[in-house]
This record gives C-alpha cells, sequence and structure tokens, in this order.
C-alpha cells in the first residue's frame, strides 16, 4: 500500500465517512449472519452459509475500499485475497467505526459542555476552587477521547493495509528477495570490477611496464658503443615511466580514490573532473558530511557515468549536480548533451545500479535516442 498526500479537512471527512460506512456493515453482519447461524454450525452448509455472507460482504468491503482511496490517498492492489478475510475485514472494521463514533459524539459532547463551562464563568457560577476541578476533568477526558481517536484511526489504516494491501509476512518477503537480489548484484559488480581492474593492469600497466624494461636494456647493452643512443633509449624510457606512473594512477583512482578518505566527496568529484576527457561542471550542494558508504556510491557512480558519457555517448559536455537536503537523500544527476540510447541492462549501468541498490537507494535512467542521458541516483543518508 502506497499512502497518497489529503489535507487535514479530507482526513476528517474520511474518519467521518467511517463512522456512517460502520452502521451498513454491522446492520449486514447481524441480520444476515443470524438467520445462517444454523447453517454456519453445520458442517454440510457452513461452505454454502460462507459463500452467501461473501457475497454480500464484498461490496460493502469495496466501499470501504474506496473510502481510503478517495479520502486517505491511499492505494491498494487490484484485489484483496480471501474469502474468509472479507467478513472478517467487515466485522472488525464495522465495531471499530461505531467505536470512533461514540468517541466522537463524546468529543462533541464535551465541546457542548466546555461551551456551557465558559457561559458559567462570564456569569461568575463557579469559583475558583471548582472551575480548576472542571478544567483539570475536561483537559483529562479531552486527551483521553482525543488519544482513542487516533488510536482508533491508526487501527483503521492497519485494517486496510493487512486487508488490501500485502501483509507484514509479504512485505517481509519481498524485502528479502530484494536484499538477496542486491546482494548478488554487488557481488557481480565486485567481480566485474577486478576482472576491470586485473585487464587493466594486464593489457596497459604490465605492457609498458615490458617495453620500459627493453628500453632499459637495449640502452645497457648498446651504451658502450654508441652513447648517443643509450641516452636516446634513456630518454624513451623516462616517458615511458611517466606514462606508466600516470596510467598506475588512473587504475589506482578507479579502484578507490584516496581523496575520499583524505578530502572527501567533492575534492574527489574534482579529480574526476581533471581527468574527464570532456568539458564537466559539478555543482556541490551539500552542507554537511555525508556517510562513508553514501559518498563512495556517490563518486562511482558519477565516475562510471561520466566514463560512459566520454566514451560511448559522443557528448560533448557533462554536467553533475550533487544535492542534499538537511535530513534527506543524497541526490546525484547526471546529464549529457550525447545521442542517448544507453541500455539500462547494459553491464556498467547495472554495476552501478546494484551499488546504489546495496544502499536501499534508487537509480533511474532517462536515455532516448537522440539524447540527452540523464542519471539520477537516490542515496538515503540514515
Amino acid at each position: 500500500m502506497i499512502g497518497g498526500k489529503r489535507s487535514r479537512a479530507a482526513r476528517a471527512v474520511g474518519v467521518a465517512a467511517g463512522c456512517a460506512s460502520a452502521v451498513p456493515g454491522l446492520l449486514y453482519l447481524v441480520g444476515t449472519g443470524l438467520p445462517l447461524g444454523a447453517l454456519l454450525l453445520w458442517p454440510r452448509t457452513r461452505a454454502y452459509a460462507l459463500r452467501i455472507l461473501t457475497g454480500g460482504a464484498r461490496p460493502l468491503v469495496g466501499l470501504e475500499r474506496r473510502r481510503r482511496e478517495r479520502f486517505f490517498g491511499d492505494r491498494f492492489p487490484e484485489a484483496y485475497e480471501g474469502e474468509g478475510d472479507a467478513l472478517r475485514y467487515l466485522a472488525v472494521r464495522s465495531w471499530t467505526g461505531l467505536v470512533c463514533a461514540v468517541v466522537l459524539a463524546l468529543l462533541g459532547f464535551g465541546l457542548v459542555l466546555a461551551v456551557l463551562l465558559a457561559g458559567g464563568v462570564v456569569r461568575g457560577a463557579f469559583g475558583p476552587a471548582e472551575l480548576l476541578a472542571q478544567l483539570v476533568l475536561g483537559g483529562v477526558l479531552l486527551f483521553l477521547g482525543l488519544q482513542g481517536l487516533f488510536a482508533l484511526t491508526a487501527l483503521d489504516a492497519r485494517l486496510a493495509r493487512e486487508h488490501f494491501g500485502p501483509s507484514e509476512r509479504e512485505l517481509l518477503r519481498r524485502r528479502i528477495d530484494e536484499l538477496s537480489v542486491s546482494r548478488a548484484a554487488v557481488v557481480r559488480a565486485v567481480d566485474a570490477e577486478r576482472r576491470r581492474i586485473e585487464r587493466d593492469l594486464h593489457d596497459g600497466v604490465q605492457q609498458r611496464l615490458v617495453a620500459l624494461a627493453m628500453l632499459i636494456g637495449r640502452a645497457r647493452r648498446g651504451g658502450g658503443r654508441d652513447p648517443e643512443r643509450a641516452a636516446e633509449l634513456l630518454g624513451q624510457a623516462h616517458r615511458e615511466a611517466q606514462e606508466v606512473l600516470a596510467e598506475l594512477r588512473e587504475v589506482a583512482w578507479r579502484a578507490y580514490p584516496s581523496a575520499l578518505d583524505s578530502l572527501g566527496l567533492e575534492e574527489a568529484l574534482g579529480g574526476v573532473a581533471q581527468r574527464c576527457a570532456l568539458p564537466l561542471r559539478i555543482a556541490y550542494e551539500v552542507a554537511g558530511p555525508l556517510p562513508r558508504p553514501v559518498e563512495t556510491a556517490a563518486y562511482f557512480v558519477v565516475s562510471e557515468a561520466v566514463t560512459n558519457a566520454a566514451k560511448h555517448a559522443d557528448a560533448s559536455a557533462v554536467s553533475v549536480r550533487v544535492a542534499a537536503a538537511p535530513g534527506g537523500p543524497l541526490l546525484v544527476r547526471i546529464e549529457d548533451d550525447g545521442r542517448g540510447g544507453a541500455d539500462p541492462a547494459g553491464g556498467g549501468l547495472t554495476g552501478l545500479r546494484g551499488r546504489v541498490a546495496a544502499l536501499d537507494g534508487v537509480l533511474r535512467i532517462d536515455s532516448p535516442l537522440g539524447g540527452p542521458t540523464t542519471i539520477v541516483a537516490e542515496l538515503p543518508c540514515v
């Protein structure tokens, strides 16, 4: 069940409508249940009697469902389950609705007494001690009445959620499934990241180190015969060593940026902008500190999205916005002006989705053909 937003006036009308709708429900259960009582007790006719009772209860239960949707903004699955559940819900709902009506009537009666008490005070009919006693008693009764009203409205919402929406067991099962899927996605993302690092080291750094060793070996072998050639080879080796260091630094940054630990997310994103082959504009609108897992996930979302835009999107510019309201989630938005058509099921985006889902976050991808591509990650900070 997903609760929508409704005004207090609409909810108050919904509570009053629930009190009114409890009357026909109770009349139906009493008026139909008593004549069918003997059939309910006999095993051979019990199923037939239950079908009759349920058939008449369904329209009343449907009325309660529409009341919750109309006045409280609830959204439920298309159908509710079980025949006995409809009768049980109608029975409990009818009694709680009538009790709620009684509480509302007592609150209205208390309001009338308060008006009379105010009139008596104006006329001077009460002394200080009697007035204090009346105020204390009225305050206690008002508190108990309001608490009872709040408890009954909460019970009404819980009954609707249990009957029309997924049960607590079903919600728990779904949560377990989500955690299992997100855990498997994180494992796949970690394995893919390890394979990528191994490939970068093997095909990039390792090959450059082999070339560097060959240059140094050639310089050593020819150093005595041709010093100029040896100096040229050593110069090439020096340039190769610098390129190897730059590539090794790049691999280390992609594995895990040390700036996250020492300087924070903003500075780490600045490093992404410095290494990006495209013009990258970053707007960082976060006032306080962030949890370390959130910072890490946000960094990799930006880094992977920017890398994809530079390699595959044929983009000319990328913009990144990182924002978080106090107590709210961290929103990371990456937009490029490329050709679009990004596959949400692709390896890179799937890994990002798994990383975000591991923190109970949400990753949304909008990439129509022709662009632009927009990736929004919402990461809870609790």
